[in-house]
């Protein structure tokens, strides 16, 4: 039996992201300049058997949450996510979750928060398999120095976020 993934396009501004939902929750959130073959090649390896349906109407609350947050108006995204990983990447998933809107940590922070912290080059490794970009808040590890460090939406993507949030930081939102 075929797993049925949902897709649509965000659109906000020059941003246009392909994202993804199972019946459990978004599973992903593609990178600005993604073509539609990436997208499927990405969701296949972590769905063999999926379906890839676009619906956007199934998807419009997913839209709505995203496009309401790059708009400065939701500061927490409340909506389920289908991220299946290592218990590892899981923990950092799940690490990355509870830091703070406008807030960053560094990748050692994020260590020392799962009781790992000599795991800090993991940390990184798991961060950067992220498949739910925004939700899973992982533009909010930035290096010890403070440097702006790779992302797969591109580090130009992550210093939109991080300003986009100290911007609206003390904005009340849902």
């Amino acid at each position: 039996m075929k797993n049925k993934i949902e897709w649509a396009i965000l659109k906000y501004d020059q941003l246009r992201l392909y994202i993804a939902t199972t019946e459990k929750g978004l599973c992903y959130v593609g990178s600005p300049g993604q073509s539609f073959g990436e997208f499927a090649k990405i969701l296949y390896k972590r769905f063999p058997y999926a379906e890839l349906v676009e619906n956007e109407e199934a998807l419009k609350p997913y839209l709505e949450e995203l496009r309401e947050y790059l708009e400065g108006k939701r500061q927490i995204l409340s909506k389920p996510v289908d991220v299946k990983g290592t218990p590892f990447q899981e923990a950092i998933w799940g690490a990355l979750r509870e830091i703070p809107y406008g807030e960053t940590f560094s990748y050692s922070d994020i260590a020392k928060k799962i009781d790992r912290p000599a795991a800090v080059r993991a940390v990184g490794t798991a961060i950067g398999a992220n498949p739910v970009l925004i939700t899973v808040p992982c533009h909010r590890v930035i290096g010890k120095n403070g440097a702006i460090t790779g992302y797969r939406g591109g580090t130009e993507m992550k210093q939109y976020l991080l300003d986009l949030e100290r911007e609206h930081r003390g904005n009340p939102s849902e």
